[in-house]
């Protein structure tokens, strides 16, 4: 069967043969049909995030997958069944984490993640997954079940951000998205469409015109762009944020989302930064914390309760922001679009197969 993986030394994806996955005891066989491509991807590949699995030479890429079971294999799905294949796996077969089903939770080193660290992913023509790791979607689904995967990434976020202000009563009327990268888009219309903000933000370094700015501002929200308001600056022009989502991965922006937030706001942190020394005044910062009560979080991964909700959630969300986010679906023999990252690129994904 066709792989696209990257290869121990090389920064850029490659078609190559491998054999097609035989399912063990309690595995589905997954025929593939579209797999989204994202940052993470590109990290990867340049070696910045993530790592090959042991003995490897090569690391099979994708975690954003939809697929349609092809081998049932005693699992409780049926032939036919469209599924969406979670990110985590136990390294040794289980641990606490997985027993508990909160694989997201898991610290570095008690998981693999395929696609991007220890396990190969599922750019491939097949490929099998145990059966609790599998979330059945509707089939009028399928050519969007690729963007379960980040969708279930803000359902988490929101989750344990809310929790963190459930010891109150916590009524949040503003939301402020760093950055607009199609997991930004997304958030922003989880925020229009399934929250009750009245007033929406977000920020970014792009010039009009831009795709992303029109997708913002059809959503009904603000764009505000970094060079002119900073993040930090935002309370003086926007009142405050009670909720900022940060998915730009810039370390300064975790500090100055303390400051834009409004009394008894929260922070999510979701970018994973490169190392980065500068100063911050840690006094100012701590004493915001105290006296106004805010709190910041930091979140990655999801598991399968995320994943159902992000079924809902795509059920609830327009039919032109699709057409409008997904810039392109490429075929394994025309890859090079797929991983392009240009100004005009929002999300793109790869085509193994259809319905």
């Amino acid at each position: 069967m066709k792989a696209i993986a990257v290869r121990r030394g090389e920064e850029q994806p490659t078609v190559i043969e491998k054999p097609r996955p035989e399912p063990e005891d309690g595995e589905a066989l997954v025929r593939t049909l579209r797999v989204g491509v994202d940052g993470t991807d590109h990290e990867v590949m340049s070696g910045a995030h993530g790592g090959f699995p042991d003995g490897e030479d090569h690391l099979v890429l994708g975690h954003e997958a939809v697929g349609v079971v092809e081998d049932p294999n005693g699992t409780a799905f049926e032939e036919g069944d469209v599924v969406v294949p979670t990110v985590r796996r136990a390294p040794d077969g289980t641990n606490e984490y997985f027993e508990r089903s909160e694989p997201d939770m898991a610290p570095d080193g008690q998981y693999y993640e395929r696609g991007i660290v220890g396990a190969h992913g599922y750019m491939s023509d097949f490929f099998t997954s145990p059966e609790e790791f599998l979330i059945e979607i509707p089939r009028d689904l399928a050519e969007l079940g690729f963007l379960v995967e980040p969708i279930s990434i803000t359902e988490k976020a929101n989750e344990h951000a809310y929790a963190s202000r459930s010891a109150f009563e916590w009524t949040p009327e503003s939301a402020l998205v760093l950055g607009n990268g199609s997991l930004g888009l997304l958030t922003l219309a989880m925020f229009e469409h399934t929250e009750d903000f009245e007033r929406i933000y977000c920020l970014g370094r792009r010039d009009r015109p831009d795709p992303t700015i029109d997708i913002i501002e059809k959503l009904g929200a603000t764009y505000v762009d970094s060079r002119e308001t900073p993040v930090d600056e935002v309370p003086a022009a926007h009142e405050g944020m009670d909720y900022v989502y940060e998915a730009t991965g810039f370390p300064p922006h975790a500090f100055q989302t303390i400051e834009a937030l409004a009394p008894n706001g929260v922070g999510a942190l979701l970018g994973v930064p490169d190392s980065w020394e500068f100063e911050v005044d840690g006094g100012k910062l701590h004493e915001e914390f105290v006296l106004h009560n805010k709190a910041l979080i930091g979140s990655v991964n999801s598991h399968v309760g995320h994943f159902e909700a992000a079924v809902d959630t795509i059920q609830e969300l327009p039919d032109w922001l699709f057409e409008d986010l997904i810039t392109g679906v490429y075929d394994v023999d025309n890859l090079a679009p797929a991983f392009d990252d240009g100004d005009d690129v929002i999300k793109t994904a790869v085509e193994f197969d259809s319905l």
